[in-house]
Order: structure tokens, then sequence, then C-alpha cells
């Protein structure tokens, strides 16, 4: 019995013994590039039909054109820039500028106000069976062209008040929150009175991918490469009050905010935004672009057709938490008529209650007291010899057909920024066209302390990049009109 079990135990050592003798002669057979083992592929259905192998080959197919077909959209919204149609309000008898946007799925068009001093977008909105009309308090507010439909949109998603988005970013958010998975209220109040009521959510926004990668540069988007800007945080408003609301269907934001539609797309397009005013009283199809992606520097629209694009001007972008969602910039010195005015540095010092921000959605520059009066004073002087007339809300406005021997050239006016950084506006920009005859020097006097606001009629005719990731300000004269 033992020698059997020897016997059975030397079998097995022999087994293993060749076996790991063939290994290793396999092994150096691969290493020395001969022919190696090969393995028996065996159909996983042998009995399956060609009609049945070719139906889990269609299924195949079209997974992985699914696939392909979503890496590729991704790799275009990660690499491309896209641009958003921009005119000037001025055929609605507003100082806007309106951006055309298109959100939810489907997609719904509407017309926004661009505002660089908003951190939340909101529409109009049908909620149940009302409409943002019917439910204002002012009883006056005729019902709005368009209306986002939350309950129509695949891809509307509410936040919760209870959310961390709700209680730290949306502004004016409403503390009553009934249960954690109520919708998150707000209640947006604006410095010029008017307010917007409603909830917030996020939805996907359909984008126009530019070609070239060059949106704004007179190359316009193609309408055929679309894309899809998912979680964009939507507010839904069903009331709202002030004037500002009554030509548009509400806010795109451009502000400085975790929840802005601006931080949110120049995240995903380069870590900036760039846009062009065309003249503010442009007519209705003067058009230019508002561009996520590529800016001045990366071919731009130069002053003419024939010349060879002008450098940008460039300053350091103040993204500080206290002037939040505005966008501050250093002022060094204004000059006009190359005289450099005496205006205390305070004024321009964030530090010291003072500061400059650029603001869309402002129509006229407002300057704190102290640069209010050098301004207005250094430009009255040069304009002395014409006669005044009153006109709300200017301070000076002149009578321009009663100037003997034609009209008197306007001084020039200058505001360098830090870094030597200098805008040179038209001077349609700040002696303004108010009414036929009638020119006025177009900024008003705002509070100080206080902080100055460069508006929208300032900024016109020039491209403005703001780069958020570089933190810098880039700025040069063009021609905006596409």
């Amino acid at each position: 019995m033992a020698s059997r079990g020897h016997a059975l135990a030397l079998l097995v050592l022999l087994a293993l013994a060749a076996a790991a003798s063939a290994g290793r002669h396999q092994h150096q057979h691969h290493r020395h590039g001969r022919k190696s083992a090969r393995l028996q592929l065996i159909p996983s259905a042998p009995g399956a039909s060609l009609a049945d192998r070719a139906r889990d080959d269609r299924h195949r197919h079209a997974y992985i054109r699914s696939t392909l077909a979503s890496r590729r959209r991704a790799a275009e919204v990660g690499a491309s820039a896209f641009a958003m149609p921009l005119s000037s309000g001025a055929y609605t008898g507003t100082g806007q500028y309106f951006v055309r946007f298109r959100v939810g799925t489907p997609a719904q068009p509407f017309v926004l106000v661009a505002d660089t001093g908003s951190d939340l977008t909101w529409v109009k909105c049908r909620r149940g069976g009302g409409s943002a009309a019917a439910e204002s308090p002012d009883a006056q507010t005729p019902p709005p062209a368009r209306e986002f439909r939350p309950a129509a949109s695949k891809t509307w998603a509410p936040i919760a008040c209870s959310s961390d988005t709700c209680t730290s970013y949306v502004p004016f958010s409403l503390a009553n929150c009934s249960s954690p998975a109520s919708s998150c209220a707000y209640d947006y109040r604006y410095k010029d009175g008017s307010a917007a009521r409603g909830v917030v959510g996020t939805d996907s926004a359909t984008i126009a991918l530019s070609s070239s990668g060059r949106a704004g540069s007179g190359a316009a988007a193609d309408s055929s490469r679309r894309a899809k800007l998912q979680g964009v945080v939507l507010g839904c408003t069903a009331s709202y009050d002030g004037q500002s609301f009554q030509s548009s269907d509400g806010v795109l934001s451009l502000g400085n905010s975790n929840i802005s539609f601006a931080s949110r797309a120049a995240a995903r397009f380069g870590g900036r935004f760039s846009y062009c005013l065309v003249d503010h009283l442009a007519p209705r199809n003067a058009t230019s672009y508002l561009t996520f992606g590529p800016g001045p520097e990366d071919g731009g629209a130069s002053p003419s057709p024939t010349s060879a694009p002008a450098a940008p001007e460039q300053t350091p972008l103040l993204l500080d938490r206290r002037m939040s969602p505005f966008y501050a910039v250093t002022v060094d010195t204004v000059y006009v008529a190359g005289e450099a005015l005496d205006i205390p540095a305070d004024v321009w010092d964030v530090d010291r209650s003072g500061g400059a921000i650029l603001d869309s959605g402002t129509s006229l520059t407002i300057l704190a007291t102290p640069a209010y009066a050098a301004v207005v004073a250094a430009l009255s002087r040069q304009l002395g010899d014409l006669p005044r007339v009153s006109m709300d809300p200017f301070e000076y406005c002149y009578n321009w057909t009663a100037a003997d021997g034609g009209a008197p050239e306007i001084p020039k006016l200058e505001v360098q920024f830090a870094g030597s950084a200098t805008l040179e506006p038209p001077a349609k920009s700040y002696v303004i066209d108010a009414a036929p005859g009638v020119k006025c020097i177009g900024v008003q006097e705002g509070a100080w302390p206080g902080v100055s606001v460069i508006g929208n009629i300032l900024q016109q005719e020039h491209l403005w990049e703001f780069d958020l990731r570089d933190r810098l300000l880039r700025f040069k004269h063009t021609r905006c009109a596409q």
C-alpha cells in the first residue's frame, strides 16, 4: 500500500516537472521571436444565425457611433469657442444690450440683457398655469412674448433650498425652506429698483460653436455645430418689476460669481470671455458677438479690413470679493486735452471706499464726486463758447447748432489704467447726442465715498476681453458691427 502511494506521488512530481519545463521552453520560444502557442476562439453562441449576428453588429455599431459622437462633442466644447449674437437695445428705447440665448431641452429661444453686474441668469417663466405677467404686482405689465416652461424641458432640475448652492451662492435667496427638498426661491433686487422673483434650477444651454475657434472676429457661428452646456444655473422668474425688463425676457449673468453664466462657460472655454458693443444708437440689425474662448489677440476684428490687428491694451482685472459680482480695475490718471486731472488717488482705491468697475448694464458713466467735478470742469472749459441748455439728467448740455464758424473740436478724453493701458474713447462716447442739435457731457455724478462705473456708452466700439484665469482685462478700439 505504501509502495503504491510512493509511486503515485512520484508520478505527480514528474508531471509537475514536465509542465514547468514546457513553460520555460515556451517562454524561450516567445523571447526569441518564434511562433507562440495559439488559443482557439470559441463562438459565444455557436448556433446563432447570420441574421442574429447582423442584428448584434448593428446594436454594437450604434453603441460605437454614440460613444464617439459624445466624445467628439465633449472635445469640441472643451477646445472651441462659441459666440452669442449681441445687439443694442436702442430700438426698444432702453440703454441695454441684448443677447440671444437658448435654454432647455428642446431648446427655447430668449432675448436677455447682457449684464456684467449680475450673478444670476434668469428668464421669465411659466410655472403651472400662470404667467410671469399674471403673477406680477404691476397690473399694467403686458404678458411676456416668450416664457420658459420648466415642465417642457427634459433637462430642467430644481435646486433644493437646503443645498449649498442656494444658501451660499444664490443672491437674495429667501430664508423660508419648508422642507430640505423644497425649491430654492429668490427675490433679486437691482439698484435701479427693479426686481425679479422665482425659483432656481439648472438646465442646458444650446450654444453654436464658432468656425475656426474665432468667434466674434467676423467669422459667424456655425449653426450646424451645436453643443449643450450642461448645468447652467437658471432662475425661473414668475414675477418681476421694473422698466428694465419690459423689452427683454430676462438677464444673462456675466458677473464674477460661482453661479454666473460667464464663470461657468468661461471655465470650459479657455477661462475668458469677450464682447464688442456696437454704437448704442445702432439699428437692430447691427450685430456683434458675446464670445467665450479666443479673444482680441487671437484674431479679433481690426479697425479696417486691410489694416493689421492692433495689439490690445492690458490691465489687471481685480476679482475682489468686496466688489463681487462686478469687475474692478485700477485707474491711474484721467486726461482731458492731454492734461492730467487732479483727482485724489482714494477715488480709484478699492481699499479706501473707492474703485472703478466696468458694467455693461449701466448706460452712462458714473464718476464719484471728486472725479466727476474734475472731468466736467475740464470738458466744459473747452466747450464754453457754446450756449448751454437744460436737459435732464445731464448738468452740461449745449446747443450745437449755435456755434459760430462750425462746431468746436471736442477735447480728447483718456483714461489710463494700471500698467499704462489707456482707453481713448471716441468723442461721441462722452459728449453724446441727447436731442437733435443738442450734445451733453455724458457722465453723471456718483456719491463719494463710492465706486465709479464705466458704463456701456463709454465702452462702445471697443472689444473687451475678461480673462478670468489670468485676471487680466484686455481691450482695443475696433469695428464691432458684423
